[in-house]
């Protein structure tokens, strides 16, 4: 059996971070407590993908972003959860800057829901396909990157919620569960580290 060939594949597809980024995207993570003091600190990048929706597809090839019938929306298990967050926020005196979501009902409802206030940007939308090749995924990258690495107002914490495959066309990493949130301290120049992740339950332990 030849191991050699295979250990290097497995470095190549599971360590390297994709694409042409400088993210230490290490799934290594703070224990809770020291990521909620982290960010009570402020200085970091929230990214949550958006609670839980009814159903679990690529609706992104036919989606309109304006037409909310198109799309995957929050199920009554995700406003609940977008609540919990909002007020385990508020709880722990988690300092926010702003809030900034893609253009999908499931994303800014989730903010909504959480913070009260959002800004939507289309650079944190899906690529229109519903499987993405190297290329798309790099395109993606190069979108959502800035997000992470760019450094929020002294103080305060800058919060995205978007969606799953931006976040791993920008780390290397499937963010799951639905809901969940990953601390990141941004760096800048397309540079960040990820801190950890917490699931929407892990805020009430």
């Amino acid at each position: 059996m030849r191991i050699f060939p295979f250990i290097v594949v497995f470095l190549l597809t599971f360590l390297l971070p994709f694409g042409h980024g400088k993210a230490d995207t290490s799934k290594s993570s703070l224990p809770r407590e020291a990521l909620i003091k982290r960010m009570q600190k402020g200085g970091l990048v929230l990214y949550f993908r958006h609670a839980t929706t009814e159903k679990d597809y690529a609706d992104q090839v036919k989606a309109d972003v304006n037409d909310g019938s198109t799309q995957r929306v929050l199920s009554e298990k995700g406003w609940q959860e977008a609540v919990h967050i909002g007020n385990a926020v508020r709880f722990y005196n988690i300092p926010v800057e702003k809030v900034v979501t893609s253009e999908y009902f499931r994303a800014w409802q989730t903010a909504w829901l959480a913070f009260g206030e959002y800004e939507k940007n289309a650079d944190l939308n899906f690529l229109p396909f519903a499987e993405f090749t190297d290329e798309q995924m790099a395109k993606m990258k190069k979108r959502v990157a800035p997000f992470l690495s760019n450094k929020p107002e002294k103080g305060k914490n800058m919060v995205i919620v978007a969606h799953d495959d931006p976040f791993e066309a920008a780390t290397g990493i499937y963010p799951e569960p639905q809901g969940v949130c990953f601390i990141i301290e941004p760096k800048g120049k397309d540079k960040f580290s990820i801190l950890g992740q917490l699931s929407p339950r892990d805020w009430n332990k």
